[in-house]
């Protein structure tokens, strides 16, 4: 079993969950069941799933979680380019996140491979 606080791809998703849910407080109200739920879940799936991942018996079983973690990455990464165009965020703050997103999956990544 792994100390998922320890590792730094769990605390950087963790901060970019925590951003997430920050930029969806100020999404249109009728986004609530829609869009801001989903980039929440997508968001907070991340992290979950690599603390889930780490307290599995097996690096197979960590892989496995941590590809699903990479999965909810791309489908947060989706969820962004929408809220760009859908007007909900700015080009700074797309570019931004993205950015953090992209990061977070190559950790994610990473870390897999060193298994």
């Amino acid at each position: 079993m792994r100390d998922f606080t320890k590792l730094e791809v769990w605390k950087r998703s963790h901060a970019l969950t925590l951003s997430i849910y920050q930029i969806t407080k100020l999404y249109p109200k009728d986004e609530l069941f829609g869009l801001t739920s989903q980039m929440r879940r997508s968001s907070s799936s991340i992290p979950t799933n690599i603390a889930e991942g780490c307290g599995r018996n097996s690096n197979a079983q960590l892989k496995q979680f941590l590809a699903i973690a990479a999965g909810s990455s791309s489908e947060l990464e989706y969820q962004l380019i929408l809220s760009k165009d859908l007007q909900y965020i700015s080009e700074a703050t797309f570019s931004t996140l993205r950015e953090e997103i992209v990061q977070v999956r190559k950790m994610i990544f990473g870390y897999s491979n060193q298994l």
